[in-house]
């Protein structure tokens, strides 16, 4: 039962911070329970898996060399990964008014890799080295009271409300979400909710997109899976074929203008797109999917004026504790170091680990 439980640490939001942060945490003697308010485990890490097909990333995908804490931590978890593949010869539509050309890109392109199996295997990993850690799915947070010695949760789900209580919380939600959907008592302070309002959303505008083929067809001479348009609806797109290259598939990203189309007007779009670049061949897919993450109400709140990316990612405040060292803040937007990206919200684990054992060395 979670109603009127006490725990030492409660983790809010069950992607790749929280489940990391929970980790580390196994290995001391604290109790440590993780609310998430999805139906499922991963936060913007979310791979589309079927058996027998290729899996394709439709939130987190790509590292890269200097992301040297995500790699670790994939040593640590024994996983792998592959090149990405992007074609030196690639399709790319500067305006409208002129037709597509095959450009060349320049050759000191930086490699980005994909981890083999899919992005999500950083989490199954994690979920799997878990023993004692309570996961409590479809519950969300939406006040969080500070008493002095204590830290008051209110939980909703579709059943009602229930309450928690912490010694400490940390939040890993994006940080304009975390302050648009959750009742401080007493308030947070107003240098911080403003911060917050202004802090741009990692995927928060995204629109991903993938396609799964029985055949390769963009692969063919003369042709590239790699497309960069202005024109769109498709803005970038890029071979998303597995690791051992038996399945094959597409994946990119379409212009965040689109979100208030349907699926099927989306789909209609970008076939209509691939279509004038590969022919008829398009229309022979396995699947299409997509994910508008503006809709997901676990990732996005709208902003209280423009905000631009990466804007107040990493900003000095989010390293400080609230409700005398009891909340604390974690998550690639609160990274001071790749903010935005995977390795920022790996990093953000590791600063609040070592903020909390810093501050008990103190107390004792």
């Amino acid at each position: 039962m979670l109603e009127n439980q006490q725990v030492d640490i409660c983790i809010i939001g069950a992607g790749l911070t929280g489940l990391l942060l929970a980790y580390r945490l196994e290995k001391t003697d604290k109790k440590v329970v993780i609310i998430e308010s999805r139906e499922r485990i991963g936060g913007r890490i979310y791979t589309d898996s079927k058996e027998g097909l290729a899996p394709v990333e439709m939130g987190a995908t790509w590292l890269f060399d200097q992301h040297t804490q995500l790699r670790s931590l994939m040593k640590e978890l024994e996983l792998d990964t592959f090149a990405q593949v992007i074609d030196r010869q690639v399709i790319y539509e500067a305006s409208d008014e002129s037709p597509y050309i095959h450009a060349k890109l320049p050759d000191n392109q930086e490699v980005s890799y994909r981890i083999r199996g899919g992005t999500a295997q950083i989490i199954n990993a994690l979920r799997q080295k878990l023993e004692r850690t309570k996961i409590y799915l479809n519950k969300q947070v939406v006040a969080i009271e500070d008493h002095g010695s204590f830290i008051q949760l209110t939980l909703s789900n579709t059943t009602g409300e229930q309450k928690l209580v912490a010694k400490t919380v940390i939040s890993t939600l994006p940080s304009n979400l975390l302050v648009n959907t959750t009742r401080f008592e007493p308030r947070l302070p107003r240098s911080f909710t403003d911060v917050a309002n202004r802090t741009h959303t990692w995927m928060g505008e995204s629109i991903k997109i993938a396609l799964r083929y029985d055949e390769p067809f963009w692969r063919k001479k003369g042709a590239t899976g790699t497309i960069f348009s202005n024109v769109g609806p498709i803005t970038e797109m890029y071979d998303h074929s597995d690791y051992d290259d038996q399945n094959y598939a597409l994946m990119g990203f379409l212009n965040n203008s689109f979100h208030g189309l349907s699926k099927k007007e989306r789909k209609a779009l970008v076939l209509r797109q691939l279509k004038k670049y590969y022919g008829n061949e398009v229309f022979n897919l396995i699947d299409y999917i997509e994910t508008v993450w503006s809709r997901d109400k676990s990732t996005y709140h709208e902003y209280v004026s423009h905000v631009v990316p990466h804007q107040n990612q990493g900003h000095p405040i989010y390293q400080q504790a609230q409700y005398n060292g009891k909340l604390w803040f974690a998550g690639t937007e609160t990274s001071r170091e790749f903010p935005g990206y995977m390795e920022g919200a790996v990093r953000s684990a590791g600063y609040v680990m070592k903020s909390l054992e810093l501050a008990k060395s103190r107390i004792s």
